[in-house]
């Protein structure tokens, strides 16, 4: 995700918008680590939950 980020400032994009389109994924990464490492399912699902609005707050951003 570093590297993603890195290229894709190198084109230009601003940095608020790189942050809002990785969070998503961030999220989601997260929830896998948990769930990898065996931590209880409710921080699995706390992960998962939060990549949701992450994701239609990106959609917003994009649409206007």
């Amino acid at each position: 995700m570093v590297g993603e980020f890195v290229v894709l400032r190198l084109r230009r994009h601003p940095s608020v918008d790189l942050i809002v389109a990785l969070l998503p994924g961030a999220c989601l990464l997260l929830a896998l680590r948990s769930a990898l490492t065996g931590a209880g399912w409710v921080w699995v699902a706390l992960c998962l939950a939060a990549s949701l609005p992450a994701h239609l707050f990106d959609l917003l951003r994009r649409r206007r």
